[in-house]
């Protein structure tokens, strides 16, 4: 589903970002991070502490959490040839040498994942690939655009797919932070409300929340409901096209229950603030209500599974969101575009260039805003 507003191009979204600012670890206490709260109608901002949120807030919002569960989406693997055909003289040491690197980015059915492969344009329909000492292997079965592939996997044992993936699986973190991944980030490239498996990125907003942090929201007299947004390839695909108005996003799987439909129009209904916890909860969220719009619906929201392709850039009206709190994103980014959407272009590069000089921490293990 994309919409047509003002034409906008994506070196619109540039900024200037030294490669120290960029967050590689996370901190030892996951509240420990910087908080700029940023005023979205008059661009003021104030330089906070997340673990002061709670009596940021005015007590009466309601906030939405992401819950997904960021599985091991990044395997290693060697070539064993194309199925039923034994590799050459000449390829089969390639093949047994040779490691392939695989990012799932989308569950299809439950053996099946559309992925980026690397060496991808080696790799042929029919191709297969083993990992471990070939508990687990996957067949190349289709090929997609942008270097996607289509693979299929089969265990060779009594565990599941699901299970060896989690095996031989390793953290899929950003390609920024630039190093491999490590036994802590099993747990902290996790948020503490992780439950519904099935992400291959985490909604980094969530990262900085502890169940102690949820505790004093509460205690503050905010609420909090949660829905699931599988993060896949939409959400980090750079934007190719010229113009914003003419990239596409990839689809990613949602979900949102009844009872938390129900919540958010309630509390819709009564004024109070929707404050979304990261911008894959605002993609749900508005593109669910664009849903309910289009079928006419009396409802807010449209509950149940879907798939949200949205791509918000200025222009967009929001109909639900009213506070976003989001980490700091790449330049020319479709995150970036969404978060200038919601607070103006000017406002956020402003306060992007504030958290530069004030040696804010950037991306997934970083600092982030509360934008109201």
């Amino acid at each position: 589903m994309l919409l047509h507003f003002q034409k906008m191009r994506p070196e619109e979204l540039n900024y200037d970002l030294p490669s120290d600012r960029i967050a590689r670890r996370p901190l030892q206490r996951r509240d420990a991070s910087r908080l700029l709260l940023l005023d979205r109608n008059g661009g003021s901002i104030q330089d906070q502490l997340f673990a002061g949120l709670p009596s940021l807030l005015r007590g009466n919002e309601l906030l939405v959490l992401n819950n997904a569960r960021v599985i091991p989406a990044r395997l290693f693997g060697r070539r064993l040839g194309v199925h039923s055909q034994p590799p050459s003289r000449a390829t089969r040491a390639e093949h047994l040498s040779g490691t392939v690197e695989i990012l799932l980015t989308r569950q299809l059915e439950e053996t099946v994942w559309e992925a980026l492969v690397r060496p991808g344009r080696k790799l042929q329909v029919g191709e297969r690939i083993a990992f471990g000492k070939g508990e687990l292997e996957a067949e190349v079965v289709e090929r997609g655009e942008l270097g996607v592939r289509k693979l299929r996997f089969s265990p060779a044992g009594p565990l599941t797919v699901s299970e060896l993936l989690e095996q031989f699986g390793h953290v899929p973190l950003p390609p920024y932070i630039d190093r491999p991944d490590e036994p802590d980030d099993r747990e902290r490239y996790q948020t503490v409300f992780a439950k519904r498996p099935g992400a291959v990125a985490a909604p980094t907003a969530g990262l900085h929340f502890t169940a102690e942090i949820l505790e004093k929201i509460r205690a503050r007299g905010a609420e909090i409901c949660e829905l699931t947004l599988d993060v896949g390839l939409g959400t980090f695909q750079p934007i190719h096209a010229e113009t914003l108005e003419a990239h596409v996003m990839h689809a990613e799987a949602y979900e949102i229950s009844e009872q938390a439909a129900e919540h958010i129009a309630r509390a819709r209904a009564a004024g109070r603030p929707i404050l979304a916890v990261g911008t894959t909860v605002v993609r749900a969220l508005e593109d669910s209500a664009l849903r309910a719009e289009g079928q006419s619906s009396r409802n807010l929201l449209v509950p149940g599974k879907a798939e949200a392709s949205l791509f918000i850039f200025p222009g967009f009206q929001f109909r639900v969101v009213d506070a976003l709190l989001t980490n700091f994103h790449l330049p020319r980014s479709t995150l970036l575009a969404l978060v200038c959407a919601f607070a103006g272009k000017e406002n956020v590069l402003g306060a992007y260039r504030h958290a530069v000089t004030e040696g804010y921490r950037f991306y997934s293990y970083g600092d982030c805003m509360l934008i109201r």
